[in-house]
């Protein structure tokens, strides 16, 4: 086997996989490395016992971006829509349009009358970060685009989108304060502010948190499970004649000699590499790069943490796939209580230490959480046994929380203790009945997605979001620089590469990753 390549990627989640099949189109020499048994990473779908559960994302949001990107290929993907819905205790709001926004404010309202005219004010910020979403994402990314030579579409489209683009964008970007610091503006009442924003990432930036309300209306299934994804990329990067290893951890990089170990004992040799796996692991194994950027780079990168990452439980349901219609359609946001994540204790205070305190924390911590509920047989029926229904139901979780339980050999039973709650939970709530009807139940932790896909602490979208210097670039007007790294004809791509990130985000970085080895090595056009 031949082992020079114009390019090597490292990692085959959905960012290194745009990147490999843009060097494949590109005509260059390329060959995708995969530490795990599949290509996909955080998007995936697994099958148990005749059910199928994605195992990272739930759907897709397009914005203007996933849908060009298959365009670009020639790929086509039956996919459907995914109607979102928000409940809150036992009120239910299923997303329709952006008029559905009066409606959410009304849903607020009836659980916090005492701060109706404060609702108001925050539904206005909601607003106002939609029509910027109108603009930003109006067009179909023109970096997934190759119109360069399309005077009509630089003169009609592009032009007038950029003129608009480069307003909004700079005001949009002025929210980049935390969320729940940006709403407090707006209310004291912390619970209110909760059942917003809680079900977001620890220290979210106001923008990426608002805009979702406008990016739920532009969800979409996959025909088969959000795995269906990754593997029509797998499959053109296949035909287009670059090479996949997958079973194949990356133990070496030796950036003098242009060389990667694997832990079988082969080596590959790259002219430009394209790292799309987790960073840490990438300054962990880099020899010979010891400028002072790296080392500068090195140290940020060791120093920083990954965001918060989730619990999830994968739920066999033998109930007909109307009772769910009926109750959560097939993509929920649902919180079972109006008291509140702000309502707990500290977990770093004194009074919860030991096992049984953190159990009880946890416990706590469960009943007051938002969950996210998918039915994917409410997509594709045929992801599911007739007359029964697969459940996915997660929520945030903090991976150090868990791993102190794993340190302390209780991590099973954190497990078990989870599963049981949250089944009560449900029982007792939004479906009532549920627990006698559970076929089987599958547990996954922050520390499953590490284990599965090498991602630090498990987390789902790259860094925390903290008041530090960041490790990635987070100025979205300067994305395309996110994929330089200080490691001499080493780029980047992926979660890891620009903050905050997504599978859009992935997908963009991906792009923007073969892009600037093309323009190094040349290829087709």
């Amino acid at each position: 086997m031949n082992t020079d390549f114009d390019a090597v990627v490292v990692g085959a989640g959905i960012a290194g996989l745009t990147s490999t099949a843009y060097l494949s189109k590109y005509g260059l020499k390329t060959i995708l490395i995969e530490k795990g048994k599949k290509t996909g990473g955080l998007v995936s779908t697994f099958w148990h016992e005749g059910f199928a559960f994605d195992a990272g994302v739930r759907a897709f949001e397009n914005s203007g971006i996933v849908l060009p990107m298959l365009k670009s290929f020639g790929i086509d993907l039956d996919y459907t829509s995914n109607p979102v819905s928000i409940g809150i205790k036992n009120d239910w709001l299923r997303l329709k349009s952006r008029d559905s926004l009066n409606d959410y404010t009304s849903l607020l309202i009836s659980h916090f009358p005492q701060n109706a005219s404060e609702i108001a004010l925050i539904a206005g910020e909601i607003k106002k970060v939609m029509r910027y979403m109108d603009v930003i994402y109006g067009i179909e990314n023109p970096i997934l685009l190759d119109k360069i030579n399309d005077l009509e579409y630089i003169t009609k489209t592009l032009l007038p989108w950029l003129l608009k683009y480069q307003v909004n964008i700079k005001t949009a970007l002025r929210l980049d304060e935390p969320v729940y610091g940006y709403l407090s503006r707006f209310s004291k009442n912390k619970a209110l502010i909760d059942m917003i924003a809680q079900h977001f990432f620890k220290n979210t930036p106001t923008f990426f948190a608002l805009s979702y309300f406008a990016l739920y209306l532009d969800y979409y299934y996959p025909v088969g499970g959000t795995g269906v994804l990754p593997q029509k990329l797998t499959d053109y990067i296949r035909v287009a004649g670059a090479e996949i290893l997958t079973h194949s951890p990356v133990t070496g990089l030796d950036s003098q000699k242009h060389e990667i170990q694997l832990n079988g004992g082969e080596s590959y040799r790259y002219k430009k590499l394209i790292w799309a796996a987790d960073q840490k692991t990438l300054y962990a194994l880099t020899k010979s790069a010891n400028s002072p950027k790296t080392e500068k780079q090195r140290d940020l990168v060791q120093n920083s943490s990954g965001g918060d990452s989730v619990l999830t439980f994968y739920l066999g349901v033998d109930l007909d796939k109307g009772y769910f219609t009926e109750r959560c359609g097939p993509h929920s946001f649902y919180t079972t209580e109006t008291t509140g994540l702000s309502s707990l204790p500290d977990i770093s205070r004194p009074a919860v230490r030991g096992i049984e305190a953190l159990l009880a924390w946890t416990g706590d911590y469960l009943e007051r959480t938002t969950y996210e509920i998918s039915c994917p047989a409410l997509r594709d029926d045929t992801l599911a046994p007739e007359g029964k229904t697969g459940v996915i139901v997660s929520t945030l979780m903090d991976y150090e929380l868990v791993r102190r339980f794993y340190d302390s050999g209780y991590y099973q039973s954190f497990k078990q203790y989870c599963t049981d709650k949250v089944l009560n939970i449900l029982d007792s709530s939004i479906f009532p009945g549920i627990r006698e009807k559970i076929l089987f139940s599958l547990c996954g932790t922050p520390m499953t997605i590490e284990r599965e896909t090498g991602n630090t602490g498990g987390a789902i979208t790259g860094w925390a979001f903290s008041g530090a210097q960041p490790p990635a670039e987070n100025r979205l007007t300067k994305i395309t620089r996110s994929v330089n790294t200080p490691i001499n004809d080493v780029y980047q791509c992926g979660q890891w590469t620009f903050s905050p990130s997504g599978l859009p985000v992935s997908i963009l970085t991906g792009k923007l990753a073969a892009d600037a080895v093309r323009k190094k090595l040349g290829g087709n056009t």
